[in-house]
């Protein structure tokens, strides 16, 4: 018999794990988190004794109660009011969902929306496969398909979310210098400076749910953008504590009014500019963040800039 303290240490074992691949599964890291408490709960009744690989056997139940709310969760956001963006999560020393620097590409926002696209078994197959590594048989087994349909479903979703590789990926130290120097002159009201950092074709996009007040289209082009950015988006920055922290595996640019978190932007750079901005300021997907945060002795809390 296994006793309770061993089934939970299995459990909290591959935690992480399951909650990196609900994550990427849906996009919302609350979600997320019930997922992994609800298998947490079936994990705790099981005959464990039937159970060859615990591993396996939790990855096919979090991503078939991850398939279930996909299908429902397609027709919320179908009815989503303005843009609909993934929660952000912080990812910065080993935070988040990412256990290895090799999964922080299958993290960031780019590619997220991009698997909004695909079908529910599409997305689970990409993954599965891109971010997690199984191999098709495995994979086959978690969603009770044959290894043909999965090979087909993952040749049509790459063909999909391919397009999410950026041209040229600066690194880590020169992307933050940037994102510092973007708040700088959004803060300044620096028109020019801004227009310098953002590409041509740079796109804006921002996600209030309808509970605050964003551009509900995207706003499209560099003078476009960089008016948005400083007459809108970062006015209200004055009285605000601005940090610039690893969001979804980029430097991002968190806004704190009085210790609450008022929004997110994370900005996607190739060719040493900003090609997309987006901006997450839905209060209901700032909480864990937020929660995340203060979690982190060494983040501090928001302060200053």
């Amino acid at each position: 018999m296994v006793s309770v303290v061993e089934l939970l240490a299995e459990f909290e074992d591959q935690r992480s794990r399951l909650f990196g691949l609900a994550y990427r599964l849906l996009g919302s890291a609350e979600e997320a988190e019930d997922v992994v408490q609800d298998t947490f709960i079936r994990w705790s009744g099981v005959d464990r004794a039937a159970i060859v690989a615990p591993s396996a056997w939790l990855a096919k139940v979090v991503t078939n109660l991850c398939l279930n709310r996909l299908t429902a969760a397609r027709v919320q956001r179908e009815r989503y009011v303005g843009s609909w963006l993934p929660e952000p999560v912080l990812t910065e020393d080993g935070a988040g969902p990412l256990e290895t620097a090799e999964m922080r590409d299958s993290i960031s926002f780019g590619v997220l929306v991009l698997l909004e696209r695909l079908t529910p078994a599409e997305r689970a197959v990409f993954v599965l496969r891109e971010a997690f590594g199984y191999h098709h048989r495995e994979i086959a087994d978690i969603l009770t398909l044959s290894e043909a349909n999965c090979r087909q479903l993952h040749r049509r979703a790459r063909q999909r979310v391919g397009e999410a590789e950026p041209r040229f990926r600066a690194d880590r130290r020169q992307r933050h210098r940037l994102v510092e120097r973007f708040v700088a002159a959004a803060r300044d009201g620096d028109l020019s400076g801004l227009e310098r950092l953002l590409a041509v074709d740079v796109a804006s996009w921002a996600d209030g749910g309808g509970k605050v007040t964003t551009a509900r289209r995207p706003v499209l082009g560099r003078d476009r953008v960089a008016r948005y950015i400083a007459g809108g988006t970062l006015r209200y920055a004055a009285g605000m504590d601005i940090v610039v922290a690893e969001v979804n595996g980029e430097p991002s640019v968190l806004a704190w009014a009085g210790g609450v978190l008022a929004g997110v932007l994370v900005p996607e750079i190739a060719d040493e500019q900003i090609a997309v901005l987006r901006i997450v300021a839905n209060p209901d997907k700032l909480g864990f963040l937020a929660r995340q945060a203060a979690d982190l002795s060494h983040f501090g809390g928001p302060t200053g800039s």
